[in-house]
């Protein structure tokens, strides 16, 4: 039996995340967030407009985010950022978030949008 690989199951999982269903208009969303920091990093999603999978690099972010309901989530979200990469396929832009992850010490944060909400 092969050795259970970590790489590969990592990176199955993050683009399994950069999901899109079209009947629920559903989208999902993941965050490589900076814990010391206390704020997200890069942003990835699939863009059902052109059909791409696009990473950005947050470049603003709220005000320090208050914890007084159980709603908010433990770091500032970010309010604006630059297109840091787009790719034709959820493996691709997974391969890549894994490689951010490592290089800056990231942690995932996964959140399903409706497409009606702001991308």
């Amino acid at each position: 039996m092969a050795d259970f690989d970590d790489e590969n199951f990592t990176q199955r999982l993050l683009a399994e995340t950069l999901f899109y269903d079209h009947e629920y208009g559903l989208i999902g969303n993941l965050s490589l967030v900076d814990i010391d920091a206390r704020r997200e990093r890069y942003i990835a999603s699939f863009m059902p407009d052109d059909g791409t999978f696009l990473i950005e690099e947050a470049t603003a972010w709220e005000d320090d985010p208050a914890m007084d309901e159980e709603v908010d989530v433990a770091y500032a979200l970010a309010t604006d950022s630059d297109v840091y990469e787009t790719y034709d396929v959820p493996e691709a832009a997974a391969q890549a978030l894994l490689a951010l992850a490592r290089e800056h010490d990231l942690l995932p944060s996964f959140t399903p949008l409706f497409e009606d909400e702001e991308l």
